[in-house]
Order: C-alpha cells, then sequence, then structure tokens
C-alpha cells in the first residue's frame, strides 16, 4: 500500500499505511511560537512547498521531563518530556483507512498545565481508527509560555491554541475523510479542565458538537489574584520585571529550571481557595468559573459527556507511600486548606468511609476538590440545557501492591483500548501486576466512539454509569 498524501490548507502532507488506517504525525496547525511569539495568540502557519513528511513524530513543547512520579512508572503518561523544536503547535491524526464522513475526535491531554504531549504512547489512536472515527491529537503551550498571566499577552494561550487546531480540523479534517459537522472534543485533567473552559468560551461556538471531560474541573480556574501571585513569584525567581519583554528576553530553558521554584506556592486568598490545591501554579485563568457561565448557558448546544475515577486523590500519595503513612494531622491539613468548615468536611467523609484510614480519607478529601466538586457542578450547570451523562471508573489497579486503586488518569488506557504497553504493567505500572480486563477496554471505549458517532454513550442521563471489571447486566 503506498504512503497516502493529502492536501491541507497549508500544503501537502504524506502520512503513512498502518493496517486499516492512515498515520500523519506532526502537521503544523498554526506558526511556531518562539521569541515573543511565545506570548501571543496562535498565528497562521505559513504555507510550505511540496509535500511535508508526516511520518515521523516531532517537537514538543518546553517541558520538565517527568517519567517517575514516586515509585509509579508515568512515562506512557507524561511521554518523553521536551523534544526541542521551534515547530510545535502540530496534530496527529490517525484516519480510517476508507474513511468518508466518519465522525472525528479531537484529544487535549493533560500533565497539570506544564507536561505531556501527542507522543506520550497511551494516545495511539490505533483504535479509534479501527471503530471508524478520526483521531486528532494535539500539542499546546504549556507552563509560563502557555498559562503564566502577564499584562499585555492574551490570558490562557495554551487554551487558545487549543482553538487554532479546532479551527484546523474544521478547515482541513474532511480531507482525511472527518465529518466536520461531527466534532467531539475529549480531554482528561488539565486538558478536561481547559475543555471546559472552551465550552464556555464565546469563540469555540461551531468548532465542536460533543465534549468529553474526563476527571477535570469546572470550577478549577485561578482568579486574577491568584495569577497575579505566580507572575510574581515567577518574575521574582528569574530576577526580572513581570512584563511581556523581559519574559520574552528568557530562553525556555530558563522558563522551564524555574518551574520547581513556583510548585507549592499558597494561593488561597480571602475569597477563594486554590483549585489544585498547590499541585500546579498553572490553570486557566478566567473572571468567571467554567461552570458558573456554562450554567448561564453558555455551551448548551452541546452534548456532554462527564466523569472521575473512585480513587482520584490516591495518584498523589500512593507513589510516595504517603497512603499509608498519612496521619489525622494530615487530614486536618488538607481539609484546613479547601474547606472554611474542616471538621464538617472530615466528619462528611468519614460517614461515608466509616472504615477508612487517614491516608483513605486524605485521598478522598483531595480528589474531591480537585475533580469532585468542579464535576459535580458542571453536570447540573450544563443539565439544565442540554443532555448531560454521567460515570464513574471505579476498576483498582494492582499497581503498587494494591494501593493505586481507581486513581487518576487510570482508566486512559481503557478510553484508548491500548492496554498492551510494556510500561503500563507490572507493580509499577499503571495497570498493575495482573492482567487487565480486556472486556472493560471494549466497553469504555465503545461508549466514546458511540457518544462521538450519536450524541449517546449507551445509558441516560439520568444514570451514572460504572465503569469495572463486573460485567453490566444486559
Amino acid at each position: 500500500m503506498s504512503d497516502p498524501i493529502v492536501t491541507t490548507t497549508e500544503g501537502l502532507v504524506r502520512g503513512r499505511a498502518e493496517n486499516s488506517a492512515r498515520v500523519f504525525l506532526d502537521i503544523p496547525y498554526a506558526a511556531p511560537p518562539f521569541g515573543a511569539a511565545r506570548f501571543t495568540a496562535p498565528m497562521p502557519h505559513a504555507p510550505w512547498q511540496g509535500v511535508r513528511d508526516a511520518t515521523r513524530p516531532g517537537p514538543t513543547a518546553p517541558q520538565p521531563r517527568r517519567d517517575g512520579f514516586g515509585t509509579l512508572d508515568m512515562s506512557p503518561y507524561f511521554g518523553p518530556g521536551w523534544v526541542p523544536g521551534e515547530d510545535y503547535l502540530t496534530v496527529n491524526v490517525w484516519a480510517p483507512s476508507t474513511a468518508r464522513n466518519s465522525p472525528v475526535m479531537v484529544f487535549v491531554h493533560g500533565g497539570g498545565f506544564v507536561a505531556g504531549s501527542t507522543r506520550s504512547p497511551l494516545y495511539d489512536g490505533t483504535a479509534f481508527a479501527r471503530d471508524g472515527v478520526v483521531l486528532v491529537t494535539l500539542n499546546y503551550r504549556l507552563g509560563i509560555s502557555g498559562f503564566l498571566d502577564l499584562p499585555g499577552a492574551p490570558a490562557d494561550r495554551g487554551l487558545l491554541d487549543v482553538l487554532a487546531a479546532l479551527r484546523w480540523v474544521r478547515g482541513n479534517i474532511e480531507a482525511f475523510g472527518g465529518d466536520r459537522g461531527n466534532v467531539t472534543v475529549f480531554g482528561q485533567s488539565a486538558g478536561a479542565t481547559i475543555i471546559t473552559g472552551i465550552l464556555a468560551h464565546p469563540d469555540a461556538r461551531g468548532l465542536f458538537h460533543r465534549a468529553i471531560v474526563q476527571s477535570g474541573n469546572g470550577l478549577g480556574a485561578f482568579t486574577g489574584e491568584q495569577a497575579a501571585r505566580v507572575t510574581h513569584a515567577a518574575a521574582t525567581a528569574l530576577g526580572i520585571e513581570p512584563t511581556v519583554p523581559a519574559f520574552a528576553r528568557i530562553p525556555d530553558e530558563q522558563l522551564i529550571a524555574v518551574l520547581p521554584k513556583l510548585t507549592g506556592l499558597d494561593l488561597r486568598t480571602a475569597t477563594d481557595y486554590d483549585p489544585l490545591v498547590g499541585l500546579s501554579p498553572f490553570s486557566l485563568v478566567l473572571e468567571h468559573q467554567p461552570a458558573d457561565t456554562v450554567a448561564a448557558g453558555a455551551g448548551a448546544e452541546i452534548a456532554l459527556l462527564v466523569g472521575t475515577t473512585t480513587e482520584e486523590g490516591n495518584l498523589y500519595l500512593a507513589p510516595q507511600g504517603n497512603l499509608t503513612t498519612s496521619t489525622d494531622q494530615d487530614v486536618q491539613d488538607i481539609a484546613t486548606r479547601v474547606h472554611p468548615d474542616p471538621a464538617a468536611l472530615i466528619a462528611h467523609h468519614r460517614a461515608h468511609r466509616p472504615q477508612a484510614t487517614p491516608g483513605h480519607l486524605r485521598s478522598a478529601i483531595l480528589g474531591d476538590a480537585l475533580f469532585g466538586i468542579g464535576t459535580r457542578r458542571l453536570v447540573r450547570a450544563h443539565a439544565t440545557h442540554a443532555p448531560t451523562y454521567t460515570y464513574e471508573f471505579t476498576w483498582r489497579s494492582t499497581a503498587l501492591n494494591g494501593e493505586l486503586g481507581a486513581a487518576h488518569t487510570v482508566e486512559l488506557p481503557y478510553v484508548f483500548d491500548h492496554l498492551h504497553l510494556p510500561a503500563l504493567r507490572g507493580p509499577r505500572g499503571l495497570l498493575g501486576d495482573t492482567e487487565p480486563p480486556a472486556t472493560l477496554a471494549t466497553e469504555m471505549h465503545g461508549a466514546w466512539v458511540h457518544f462521538a458517532r450519536t450524541g449517546n454513550p449507551g445509558w441516560t442521563p439520568q444514570e451514572t454509569h460504572s465503569f469495572s471489571a463486573v460485567p453490566h447486566p444486559e
């Protein structure tokens, strides 16, 4: 089979044929963001002459390498880190070899707004192409370039990149066999929170028709005051003024090197808690939380699928050994950090988990603060306007001697039907050292495909579907 060639608005691209799919990697959707352009809105990419090679993965956004997450191997999730190259605002496309007016899905990766890329092994789109979907994955600006709030620079530049990629999809996806009138965006973690921001964004109307929010936060945006603290800390650490010209002179290597000095900043204010609980110094920066804007009617025409994993917080405790070593004081500390009445919050979680250890209480409070509360608010906000489907991923990984459980990110191999990666297996792998249930991948991946095709994942908006290893009754 000869290599497929497709005409895009910027020029010809040559992909490769793989089994029943056509694969195109590293296609630019916007101009390279280097120098001062790192702090502007994305610009159109210049046309190229001849045929661009789209058979090999390209560069990634500047970022620190994050293979390890305590004792857990997260390399399939974070990918190779920074692969230098200016032209990194790109998309990868997997299309069925016979695609014609096929449903389109566009994935936005997570990574705490500072890491991740299209090169992460988990995001291989072979299974989607196999099942008749054109899958698009994308890179966007991260960290200081993507999300630091600077006077004179547009806010949320990483989100603007995602909008630019969606405009590229609208203008080009028919050439790959996709239906521009049937586009579903989906994302996980930071990527899911970006999607909540896109739901609420006035420039997003018409760019997509359905959305899936996996472990995101409809209340995850920073206020201007919180963002200003991060900007001040970054400028101080770099020894510069908090202005666009000053940051534009700093090379990417230094912008990455300063990130550890921003981790753990206390962003609590007189009126607001830190929605990321100190885990990342970056998020969207908005006047109103996405869930509140959605409640007012934004994205009312979009069918929505939203959910979380049962033990989200385990990812932030188990790999470091803190699930077993946490104390009652640790529980008190996290409750104080996220709630005005910590005693009432702890009592609420104890009532639901009377046998829970301090570590599991701490995990429950943390996971709810990061993902649960904002997800429930988004569901309530959107359900008054359009079909809103909910799920919970309950399957427990046996990784880390069984402590990882149904933690944050564990659902991703099932969504992508990609259980075979060697790095996912074993005591340090995301899926653990027992054979993961292939039927669960078939079920969950199938629900995502069915939602993209029809707007219904296979259950009613009135129920919350549980994804577990236990077969569901017909």
